[in-house]
């Protein structure tokens, strides 16, 4: 009988369902996708069912194309990856969603969370966070004061204020709504919460009087690998075995998490992690994140993060009404001398190590018209630049806090990009390698199947050695200069 470990990715634009074979194989997927709802800049959620119904549906697709190749294939375990900062109110009695989810792109609240600064210092002690509206504890605050229904489930008593993976995890395992009250989480999204004390692993009472939240209203935290409940899934039981973020599953998705390696993904957003076997005591400016937790310890990684990635590329696209895979392929056949404006990415505001939540986005210089290169392909090469600036500046310094590594490994959509690829390893002197397809789906898979991923050979990839450039150091440092200008205008 073949075995295979069922992946759930739950994404900011769809969800996902990998299986993998005892060889790695990717033996079935399905993707449906998701709709944002987008108010201004800082408003950004999705409907929580919306997103519940999507990994059912994509799950149970995955599970019957494989079982129509493979009709005694046993589904071994499933793991859940989740976006993290993302979080719902919900009723404790049967986990009913009381509020939409209110996105890790969403800081609506960050007006409020001013009032805070003053101890924004022992905020990121205790977290190894900075004081931002993207992480869950001021959202779960605007709920409180802006949605009747939150506030009476609250004073009832009867309130789940919980991240993207506690909903989602509840609502996947059968008997849901007679279990809501034993709803958990796991350290990786619990530390996006900015209530987690990811030195104790405990939710903090410190920080819960800071924001005014009540610990009864969270859910208790659990390891990384643990028993989530049962999968319903064509027919099957499928035992939950593992539920993390969808960064935190990232370094998992070749082997153990290597130190030695810079992992980069990118997706909406691109996130840039270091493994560590003891959290950074000062991570400032990056962030020191949970990765994963057992029942004797943790591992963290130092965390770097840019706003503006894929989410930079659809805002250009929106803007110019142009073709995406267009200007994709267009872009190898670049010359590499090509006058390319810079462009000052502010989408989604500027995470690590600026953390500015309102830059204007802009293009700088105008390129040479005269060049016979369609314009607008030029400016879509700046935003891709620009991605490869933010990503070097938090490389340089994960590095001075980490010593150098070996290598920067790449997933996401646009690690296919050459153009980028080339550049990256330029600016950052290292080897860039390309990693496999679906990381976080295999990263999570691996932690909830190790026995199964255990002889899962590594994915070929491919790989650019630095190559010297004379003119893109030269563009990176005006890059650097001008985003510091804008923070004086």
């Amino acid at each position: 009988m073949n075995r295979c470990v069922l992946a759930l990715d739950q994404g900011s634009h769809a969800s996902r369902a990998c299986l993998f074979d005892e060889s790695g194989r990717l033996c079935a997927s399905a993707s449906v996708p998701v709709a944002t709802t987008r108010r201004g800049a800082a408003e950004v959620e999705q409907d929580p069912q919306e997103l519940l119904h999507s990994l059912r549906a994509a799950a149970a697709q995955a599970a019957a194309a494989a079982i129509a190749q493979q009709p005694r294939l046993q589904i071994v375990a499933a793991g859940l990856a989740v976006q993290r900062s993302t979080i719902v109110c919900c009723a404790r009695a049967d986990g009913r969603a009381l509020s939409p989810a209110l996105s890790w792109q969403d800081h609506r609240n960050a007006r409020w969370l001013q009032r805070l600064a003053p101890h924004a210092a022992r905020i990121r002690e205790l977290t190894g966070l900075p004081l931002s509206a993207h992480y869950g504890a001021s959202k779960l605050r605007w709920c409180l004061e802006h949605l009747p229904q939150v506030a009476t489930a609250a004073a009832a008593g009867e309130l789940l204020a919980a991240p993207l993976a506690t909903y989602l995890a509840l609502h996947l395992r059968d008997g849901a709504a007679s279990d809501a009250r034993t709803a958990r989480v796991d350290a990786a999204n619990a530390g996006r919460t900015l209530l987690f004390d990811s030195m104790r692993l405990d939710w903090s009472d410190e920080l819960l009087g800071l924001f005014a939240l009540e610990r009864a209203w969270l859910p208790r935290h659990a390891p990384t690998r643990d028993d989530w409940g049962t999968l319903s899934l064509a027919g099957r039981d499928v035992p939950l075995r593992a539920v993390t973020g969808d960064q935190s599953a990232v370094p998992y998705a070749e082997a153990a998490a290597d130190p030695a390696t810079l992992y980069v993904n990118l997706g909406t957003g691109a996130f840039i992690q270091r493994p560590l076997r003891a959290r950074p005591p000062s991570p400032a400016p990056l962030l020191g994140s949970v990765l994963y937790r057992d029942a004797a310890a943790a591992i963290y990684s130092l965390e770097g993060t840019v706003n503006g990635a894929g989410a930079a590329v659809s805002w250009f696209c929106e803007r110019e009404r142009c073709d995406e895979q267009a200007l994709w392929k267009a872009l190898e056949t670049l010359d590499a001398g090509a006058p390319l404006p810079l462009f000052l990415n502010g989408i989604g505001g500027l995470g690590s190590p600026w953390w500015r939540p309102l830059v204007e986005s802009r293009f700088i210089g105008a390129a040479d018209a005269a060049s016979g290169t369609d314009q607008t392909l030029l400016r879509f090469a700046a935003v891709i630049e620009s991605i490869a600036f933010m990503i070097a500046a938090n490389a340089a310094l994960l590095v001075r806090q980490g010593g150098a590594p070996l290598r920067i490994l790449l997933a996401g959509g646009m690690s296919r990009s050459h153009w980028l690829c080339r550049r990256l390893a330029a600016l950052l002197e290292l080897p860039v390698q390309v990693g496999a397809a679906e990381a976080s789906a295999r990263g999570v898979a691996r932690l909830a199947a190790p026995e199964l991923a255990a002889g899962w050979p590594a994915p070929a990839s491919q790989g650019w050695q630095p190559e010297r450039d004379d003119v893109l150091p030269d563009r990176y440092r005006r890059f650097l200069e001008a985003l510091d200008s804008s923070a004086t205008r």
